[in-house]
């Protein structure tokens, strides 16, 4: 038997309870390199360390104006900390896999770990704008790099069918650092000051890269990526279509999330400690989103991507339109969150399929997407906020979301292109 017909009849076996054995994690026979056996402990530490990255993006939204004091700048220059992660990483989840295109997975994982180490430390002990920058910059080459190289650790971490669990429980470090960095991270700066919760992340990073290193198995570089795949992946059939519809229901999200609070506060007539309770509401509810993802995504991949906008669509448009009680807002924001949560899952597990030969590649491609439609949702969002109100960003979200509904209906489809 060849080896290309015996590894599809291995791939087949894999979707049922009495799956064959298959190659090892470190000598993956195929291209598509799915792990024999499920390593969670693995799966675990990658979760830890999208934890503590993202905890680190989001702490200066919490602590600006302490950081800004210390410093002897603006809150508005001390913003340029997140936009400097934030351009640094969209350049390195495009470029990361082809820079690193011959080194075990493993070290390069554990060298994000290093800078995420090192970027906590130098901010800590800033005592500029420019240490602060740098710190920042090291950071957005983690997470940048980090993220492009997600999905297709997954497929090297457990074998095909397992490949939705395994993202959501990565994904669940997002969620809980959403719920974690700001409120701890501003009380904790309250008391002790902002330069000892970036100790703290520190800390938390020395715990992943322990963590990693004792449970990564060896991962052999299996591709041959360089600058010129990103444009051939783009070519392949279904995946630029793809690419666009994942960044169209990012940033009908991120329109809709970066002016949440004002929407609160104008719209539904709520203080403070009341934004608060309702952000932590949307907070827990994308957390546990995000868990459900995995067993949703393993019964109906293209239902997932086609539900999820479609929701969360429905959802600003009742917003708008009904404009009701602390209460309803409360629950159609929570009901916003749990949907979103499944989003970033379905769209890595959409690559993952899609594209299982060159994930890496794809997920830069992916990444840079998502890191533009940050920018382009807070953007737009800001524009039709000062020319028209709360109320029409919500809805311009909402016919953006709708939109990517109907493409992702029309155009994605969810099996391997070549």
């Amino acid at each position: 038997m060849s080896d290309a017909l015996q590894w599809r009849e291995q791939t087949a076996d894999a979707l049922s309870p009495e799956a064959v054995s298959e190659p090892s994690i470190t000598e993956p026979a195929a291209p598509t390199g799915f792990a024999a056996e499920p390593a969670w402990a693995a799966v675990g530490s990658l979760t830890l360390g999208v934890f503590g990255l993202v905890t680190a993006e989001f702490l200066p939204a919490s602590l600006l104006t302490p950081m800004a004091a210390d410093l002897g700048i603006s809150e508005g220059t001390a913003g340029q900390a997140v936009t400097a992660t934030a351009t640094v990483a969209l350049v390195a989840s495009l470029i990361v896999t082809a820079a690193t295109r011959t080194i075990d997975r493993r070290l390069v994982l554990l060298a994000f770990s290093v800078l995420l180490v090192a970027s906590n430390l130098i901010v800590a002990f800033a005592p500029n704008l420019t240490l602060l920058l740098v710190g920042r910059v090291l950071l957005g080459a983690a997470l940048g790099g980090f993220w492009a190289m997600s999905a297709a650790l997954a497929m090297r971490l457990v074998p095909e069918a397992l490949v939705p669990r395994a993202l959501s429980i990565m994904f669940s470090g997002v969620s809980a650092a959403t719920i974690f960095a700001a409120p701890v991270g501003s009380y904790v700066g309250h008391l002790f000051g902002w330069r000892v919760v970036f100790l703290i992340a520190a800390a938390l990073a020395v715990v992943t890269l322990v963590a990693q290193f004792a449970t990564l198995p060896k991962m052999a570089p299996s591709g041959t990526a360089r600058l010129r795949t990103l444009v051939d992946v783009l070519r392949r059939p279904g995946i630029a279509i793809g690419v666009l519809c994942a960044m169209l229901v990012f940033t009908g999200h991120f329109a809709f999330f970066t002016y949440i609070r004002p929407y609160l506060e104008t719209v539904t007539g709520v203080g403070i400690s009341a934004v608060s309770g309702i952000l932590l509401g949307f907070g827990v509810a994308n957390f546990a989103g995000t868990l459900l993802a995995g067993p949703l995504l393993e019964r109906s991949l293209r239902l997932t991507l086609v539900a999820m906008p479609l929701l969360m669509g429905a959802l600003g448009l009742g917003l708008v339109t009904l404009q009701g009680t602390p209460g309803l807002d409360s629950v159609l924001i929570a009901l916003w969150g749990l949907a979103f949560g499944a989003v970033p899952v379905a769209w890595s597990t959409w690559l993952t399929r899609t594209v299982p030969d060159q994930a890496e590649t794809a997920g830069g491609l992916l990444v840079a997407a998502v890191q533009f439609a940050i920018s382009l949702g807070a953007a737009g969002g800001g524009l039709i906020f000062d020319l028209d109100g709360v109320s029409s960003v919500f809805a311009a979200s909402s016919a953006v979301l709708l939109a990517a509904t109907l493409i992702i209906l029309v155009g994605v489809r969810s099996r391997r292109t070549a």
